[in-house]
């Protein structure tokens, strides 16, 4: 089944991750801003603005620094029906963002891998 993602960085949270934002790319120091401006560019060099939503707003954590990052996993709607707000999965990303072998990998194992 056809994916769509709502990504939930929370912009308040203090902290940095140092990690590449692509695969086998170069480790870069990320905040909060820098996660959610990387994010956005990865979904417009991809093409994905169709299947991939960005926002600001609480992704858990609040009680150590992030930056943390929030999933939420929908269908896509059929051509000509509106999108709705009902998640059939989700994933977080609290304090494991230093984990991931890549940024990328947020929207590759949330997105990609139901094709």
């Amino acid at each position: 089944m056809p994916r769509r993602l709502v990504v939930t960085v929370c912009p308040h949270e203090p902290g940095v991750v140092v990690l590449p934002v692509h695969s086998g790319g170069s480790a870069r120091r990320l905040d909060a801003p820098a996660v959610v401006q990387a994010l956005r560019d990865l979904v417009m060099e991809q093409r994905l603005d169709g299947y991939v939503c960005l926002r600001e707003g609480c992704a858990g954590g609040c009680g150590q620094a992030g930056p943390n990052v929030g999933v939420t996993i929908h269908p896509v709607p059929r051509p000509g029906e509106k999108p709705d707000h009902v998640a059939i999965g989700w994933k977080t990303y609290v304090y494991s963002l230093g984990s991931l072998d890549c940024l990328a990998t947020i929207i590759d194992e949330n997105l990609r891998l139901s094709e």
